[in-house]
C-alpha cells in the first residue's frame, strides 16, 4: 500500500458516488444524481459544511467525465444538471483549496509505491472501471481520468461492461428482483446456477483484458468495487484467462480503498 501523506490540518476527504457521498468523517450523504442544479449544490453544501467541523482544505475523489483540474462537471449520464460548473462553487468553498482525483485511479494511488511493478485496478460494480499504473506512474488522460478504459471493449453482441457488470450478474442469473449480493450468497451456499454465473464472470473479463495487460506488462491486478467483495468466486476462472505472470487479488481494504487514496496524494 502507498506510503501516507500527512494531511493539512482541517482537511475533509469526500468520496463522491452517484447515490452517496462518503465523508471521511464518517458521515453519508444521499445524493441524487439526477437532481436540479440547486438540490445538488445543496447536497454538496451538506457534505462539505454538515460535519462538527468546517473543513480548511478538501480531497475529493469523483467519476468522470470530469475536468480534475479545476473541479468541473463533465457528465451527461449523472449530474446532468451541474454539467460545465465547479464542485467548489456549488459547494461553497475556495477552489484553492480543493484537490480533485478520478475515483479508480483514487484507489490504485493507495496501493502502489514508487517501487511497484505495472499494476492494475479493476472496479467490479454498477460499472466496470480501471486504472493502470505503469513506468512509475498512475497513467491519466488529458482531463485526469483514466488513460486506458475498458468498459466499452467489444464483446459478443455488446461491450464487456454488458456482462461482467451488475447488469450483466443480475441479466445472467435471470432473476431481476436479486441483487449481486444476494447471487453471491446462493452462489456460496452451492447454488448452481449462481456458480455458473460467477465462473463466467470471471472468464469473460479475462478474455477480454488478457491482451490489455500484456500490452501494458502488468504483473499485478487489483480488484475493487462492491462485485469484487465476492471474489472468491470469480478469481479462479479469471485467472485461468490469464498469464501466469500476472498476480490477482482485492485491494486491501474494501471499505476505506478510496479514503486511502486521497491521503496518499503527492
Amino acid at each position: 500500500m502507498a506510503t501516507r501523506t500527512t494531511l493539512p490540518k482541517g482537511t475533509l476527504l469526500l468520496d463522491v458516488g452517484g447515490t452517496f457521498i462518503k465523508c471521511s468523517d464518517g458521515r453519508s450523504i444521499p445524493v441524487d444524481s439526477d437532481g436540479s442544479q440547486d438540490v445538488l449544490a445543496a447536497t454538496f453544501r451538506q457534505a462539505v459544511w454538515g460535519g462538527e467541523n468546517a473543513p480548511s482544505w478538501l480531497r475529493v475523489a469523483i467519476p468522470g467525465p470530469f475536468r480534475y483540474a479545476d473541479g468541473t462537471f463533465l457528465m451527461k449520464h449523472k449530474f446532468a444538471s451541474v454539467y460545465g460548473m465547479r464542485f467548489a462553487n456549488l459547494a461553497g468553498f475556495a477552489p484553492e483549496r480543493c484537490r480533485f482525483v478520478q475515483d479508480v485511479n483514487c484507489m490504485l494511488l493507495g496501493e502502489v509505491t514508487p517501487d511497484s511493478d505495472n499494476t492494475a485496478l479493476i472496479a467490479l460494480g454498477t460499472g466496470l472501471g480501471f486504472a493502470l499504473y505503469a513506468d512509475g506512474a498512475i497513467q491519466e488522460n488529458e482531463l485526469g481520468g483514466p488513460k486506458v478504459i475498458i468498459y466499452n471493449l467489444p464483446y459478443k453482441d455488446g461491450i464487456l461492461e454488458d456482462y461482467v457488470s451488475k447488469r450483466g450478474i443480475v441479466g445472467r442469473y435471470g432473476d431481476p428482483s436479486m441483487s449481486v449480493r444476494a447471487i453471491a450468497e446462493r452462489a456460496m451456499q452451492g447454488d448452481a446456477k449462481a456458480l455458473q454465473v460467477f465462473e463466467e464472470t470471471g472468464r469473460m473479463l479475462g478474455e477480454v483484458i488478457a491482451p490489455v495487460l500484456q500490452e501494458y506488462k502488468v504483473t499485478r491486478l487489483l480488484l475493487g468495487g462492491q462485485i469484487s467483495r465476492s471474489a472468491a468466486l470469480f478469481v479462479p476462472s479469471l485467472k485461468a484467462a490469464l498469464p501466469a505472470i500476472i498476480g490477482v487479488g482485492p485491494v486491501s481494504d474494501f471499505d476505506n480503498a478510496t479514503f486511502n487514496g486521497l491521503k496518499a496524494l503527492p
